[in-house]
């Protein structure tokens, strides 16, 4: 007898539990009238919004200087001539837009112990920022970081993939 009680009992509370659980209505967003764009009387749409480079940004950096990446020789951490003229580059950039902080990174290739290329990391990154430096960026717009070969930028266990992972990025902080 007390079986049809417990299960009548239940159901009700179920059938209450549910009536208490509502689900938000399902509302449309509202149709687009125009470009919001601030840049909307160029013909812009809200689709360009990606394709404005903002003062400042990792994107202006790389479009003034060409890239934000140099490359290191196997087990070196000497800026070449070709990473000095992109460093020049950078600099000029950064010198442009003194409100901009950077973070230059140091990477290393797979090969070698996690510590030594801890450690050569480090160097890349030190010898970029040195370089930014005798260009005329302050020291207190940089900081450095090594990534060892924790953060490849290619996978792969030959010398093409090693060569694009043995590198400093200079990347925009604010």
């Amino acid at each position: 007898m007390r079986a049809p009680l417990i299960v009548a009992t239940l159901a009700l509370s179920l059938s209450l539990t549910a009536c208490g659980r509502r689900q938000a209505p399902q509302t449309t967003p509202p149709a687009q009238t125009g470009p919001t764009d601030p840049a909307a009387g160029s013909g812009a749409t809200n689709d360009d919004v990606g394709l404005v480079e903002l003062p400042g940004s990792q994107a202006a950096m790389v479009a003034a200087a060409g890239s934000d990446t140099i490359y290191f020789g196997t087990d070196k951490s000497d800026v070449s001539a070709d990473a000095q003229a992109t460093l020049t580059a950078q600099a000029r950039w950064m010198l442009a837009n003194p409100n901009v902080r950077a973070s230059v990174e140091g990477h290393a290739d797979e090969r070698g112990t996690r510590e030594y290329n801890q450690a050569l990391g480090e160097r890349r990154a030190q010898a970029a920022k040195l370089f930014l430096m005798a260009q005329g960026v302050p020291e207190a717009r940089l900081l450095t970081i090594s990534w060892g070969k924790e953060r490849p930028v290619a996978n792969g266990t030959d010398e093409s993939a090693w060569a694009q992972n043995r590198r400093a990025v200079t990347v925009v902080v604010r």
